[in-house]
């Protein structure tokens, strides 16, 4: 089932001197098992939105349907407990989720509180700390003893043990390393391809050119673009104008002014092949 979004409004603070609008009129719709990047300078809406995917906010006027709920304003908290079930969120700093006394408590959290039993739930906690890279050796401590990025790992295992059909990622792999940031954004591609949908909330124009087949670009609470990456990125001065980054390939290219490329290569495979097939044309003039 798609994600449907239709003249969606929310409005933080209606009625006082703090009213602002958060989303404004925001229409778009999705495809199920997508990886959907969501893009947009700084305070734009991404995080507004995000929250909207599993009720968290309801929207002050229009509808959304995801998972087979439809929300509006007027929906009730009482039912929602199997949408958030089936909608999970990473917060932009994961660790701050975390609760439990142990690792494998905080992990095993998420699918307990879901009708899993004891043994169902260290099963998934312990699949989940290890695909996320973290050994079993440190189940027993506190999550508040490991570095930052241990705990992050933690939190987002905690989520992923829930196995939601929709993942909500609000720039998870900020602070990694670049071997870290890597290994994680293909855990979540292959989740995305074992059948799921991944919704990504980036600034990092690199992730959303290489893993992401669809793009929702906000600006001031407006969704002003909905599109590949390629189309995206296709008009530099309309990204320079709304002050969003290229990604490193794209900006790489533009810097050889020798060579010509067929398309604009937005990711490093893409780029080599572009200047493999330049230094092969001029080796065979």
């Amino acid at each position: 089932m798609s994600i449907k979004f239709e003249k969606v409004d929310y409005v933080y603070s209606p009625g006082t001197s703090m009213e602002k609008k958060g989303l404004d009129n925001v229409s778009f719709e999705i495809a199920d098992h997508s990886f959907v990047a969501l893009i947009g300078h700084t305070g734009s809406g991404k995080s507004t939105m995000m929250q909207h995917f599993n009720a968290l906010l309801k929207p002050s006027t229009g509808t959304i349907d995801i998972a087979g709920y439809h929300i509006t304003s007027s929906t009730s908290n009482k039912n929602l407990k199997n949408l958030r079930k089936q909608v999970s969120l990473v917060f932009q700093f994961p660790e701050a989720q975390l609760f439990e006394n142990t690792v494998l408590e905080d992990v095993e959290f998420g699918p307990k509180n879901f009708g899993a039993s004891e043994v169902e739930a260290k099963k998934k906690a312990l699949k989940w700390l290890k695909k996320v890279g973290l050994s079993e050796s440190i189940i027993s401590n506190s999550p508040f003893e490991l570095s930052g990025g241990q705990m992050r790992r933690v939190a987002i295992a905690g989520v992923m043990a829930i196995e939601p059909q929709v993942l909500c990622l609000d720039e998870p792999a900020a602070g990694l390393d670049p071997r870290a940031r890597r290994e994680m954004m293909q855990l979540f591609v292959d989740y995305q391809k074992a059948g799921h949908t991944v919704i990504l909330v980036t600034h990092n124009m690199n992730d959303v050119a290489e893993y992401a087949d669809d793009v929702l670009v906000m600006e001031n609470g407006k969704l002003i673009k909905h599109a590949r990456p390629e189309e995206v990125f296709a008009d530099k001065n309309w990204l320079k104008r709304h002050y969003l980054d290229e990604p490193t390939p794209s900006l790489f290219a533009s810097s050889l002014s020798n060579f010509n490329f067929e398309k604009n290569p937005l990711t490093l495979e893409q780029l080599a092949n572009e200047i493999k097939d330049n230094l092969w044309g001029e080796a065979s003039e």
